[in-house]
């Protein structure tokens, strides 16, 4: 008895070892797996050059859009209201705080991030007053920095990178200063992947 016992003891830990091996090659690779393609991503409408259309149904002007002002903005459209209510279709479009460049009249005064929080995908959302002028997630309370989209607070913020930034998209402006989107490329090294994260550009 004592020996059958021993033998499935021993069995039991080879099958731990084979099992850390293999958790062991995956995490080798994680950061060279085209996340985009198995991740709920926002890829099932064409990722073309878009306008950033506000909840009012107006186009985002870098001349009227407010400082330290955030919308809630979806990307890419499909044209279908159930589909285009997809959080991964989420994204929080801020202007920034003139102390971070937000007075000033080009793109570079904006910002969009995934709104899904890269812990346990709850929504966070950005907070203007002073003090705060950060992205929060109400579940863990993970705090976002929004000249950049990286987590510097919370539990997002103790994961490895890439899963510490949140997914972005970048800007043109027109001249007449309506903004919009360039079409984006859902992966790590570039707009990132949306519940995954993206590497920060140095």
């Amino acid at each position: 008895m004592s020996e059958q016992n021993s033998a499935k003891d021993a069995l039991s830990r080879r099958d731990f070892l084979k099992l850390l091996g293999a958790a062991g090659v995956a995490l080798t690779f994680t950061p060279f797996v085209p996340w985009g393609k198995f991740m709920p991503n926002p890829s099932n409408a064409s990722l073309e050059r878009a306008q950033v259309i506000l909840p009012d149904g107006t186009q985002a002007n870098v001349k009227t859009f407010p400082k330290n002002h955030s919308e809630v903005i979806t990307y890419p459209k499909t044209g279908d209201s159930v589909l285009d209510q997809e959080a991964f279709k989420k994204w929080q479009f801020i202007r920034l705080p003139e102390e971070l460049g937000g007075d000033k009249d080009d793109v570079s005064a904006f910002r969009a991030y995934s709104m899904v929080c890269l812990h346990l995908w709850c929504l966070w959302k950005y907070w203007p007053q002073e003090g705060r002028k950060r992205g929060e997630c109400p579940c863990h309370g993970s705090m976002y920095n929004p000249l950049n989209g990286k987590a510097f607070a919370g539990p997002a913020s103790l994961q490895a990178s890439p899963s510490n930034v949140l997914a972005t998209l970048y800007f043109e402006a027109d001249n007449d200063g309506n903004l919009w989107i360039k079409p984006a490329v859902w992966s790590v090294n570039e707009n990132g992947v949306v519940g995954y994260g993206r590497f920060l550009k140095t």
